[in-house]
């Protein structure tokens, strides 16, 4: 069987994104201390990746996010692997997910009359392998040339290997997405494009997020959804609205969980005024979403307030309710 987000947006209306791969690999017993972050996982600990993956399905996701956010070949080779032992590890992260989505499949899914999820493999910025902060920044300081080494065999080895899609994710710079959509639309590749923002309207560089939806949305036959990831929760709607107001394209959304890491207590604390996670995805989908999930800190229990939210949302009868003011 062959994913499709068009089946699943026409059948489903909205679709559910799974949630953190760090946060649940760490509830797993994972180690991701090292740089390689996630990354980690996929060579000292594979089954772990594995029942992430069912275990987002079992509570709801519609597709979900391969763990190759931190996973590069400069970074791998950093930490004594061979370019080959590289890229072989990047190609076992698809391999991982689409094991575990046919598994889930025949035992659960067709049955339960789900929609057969979508693979995601997740690109993230060049300064997730820097791992020195500037992949909130898109300060680099690096030329374009560099970007497209960076992204090129990443992205061919994940279309080799069978996802369905590649996220662009946690792009903090329009630059650099637009780089990686390029290597995309020339591979002949369908992708997705997701920021992170500062605030409300602006990405992490500073450009307005209405400006980068108007500079991707033309002449980009194979850009499937754009959208925002890895930012605060309340940012949400308001950059959901902007991007309804200057593009066509479906748009997905999957913030943090809107927690705040305490360094000297080493927990983790919802500061005054967040919402339950289900009440911010309702209020995306309110907004226009048409995908939501989560990102940094959030869980399978997350995931299922994003289920609930969309069935709240869509009504008895599957069709979207109207919500006045919106």
């Amino acid at each position: 069987m062959k994913a499709s987000i068009d089946r699943i947006l026409e059948n489903k209306k909205i679709m559910i994104i799974d949630g953190s791969m760090g946060t649940a690999l760490e509830r797993l017993g994972a180690d991701n201390s090292s740089s390689l972050w996630t990354a980690a996982a996929l060579f000292k600990q594979p089954e772990l990746v594995k029942q992430v993956h069912l275990d987002y399905f079992r509570a709801g996701a519609d597709c979900g996010i391969t763990c190759t956010y931190q996973a590069t070949i400069p970074g791998l080779m950093k930490h004594g692997y061979s370019e080959e032992e590289a890229e072989k590890i990047i190609a076992d992260s698809v391999r991982l997910f689409l094991e575990a989505r046919d598994e889930w499949w025949e035992s659960e899914g067709k049955a339960e009359g789900r929609e057969y999820p979508l693979c995601l493999a997740g690109i993230g910025p060049y300064g997730a392998y820097l791992a020195d902060g500037s992949e909130y920044t898109g300060n680099y300081g690096v030329p374009d040339e560099v970007l497209d080494n960076f992204h090129r065999r990443r992205l061919k080895i994940v279309k080799d290997a069978g996802c369905d899609i590649a996220l662009i994710e946690t792009h903090p710079c329009l630059r650099e997405a637009v780089i990686a959509g390029d290597i995309c639309e020339e591979l002949g590749m369908d992708y997705w494009i997701s920021f992170s923002c500062r605030d409300g309207h602006r990405i992490n560089e500073g450009d307005l997020i209405k400006a980068c939806a108007e500079t991707l949305s033309e002449g980009r036959p194979h850009l499937k959804m754009i959208g925002v990831n890895c930012s605060k929760p309340e940012y949400i709607a308001s950059l959901v609205r902007d991007l309804k107001s200057s593009t066509d394209l479906p748009i997905g959304v999957y913030p943090n969980s809107g927690l705040i890491y305490d360094a000297k207590t080493k927990t983790w604390t919802a500061p005054e005024g967040v919402l339950d996670f289900g009440a911010y995805a309702l209020e995306y989908m309110k907004a226009g979403a048409t995908a939501v999930g989560g990102c940094c800190t959030t869980d399978v229990e997350q995931i299922k307030q994003v289920v609930e939210a969309r069935e709240r949302f869509l009504g008895p009868m599957g069709k979207t309710i109207s919500y006045k003011g919106l």
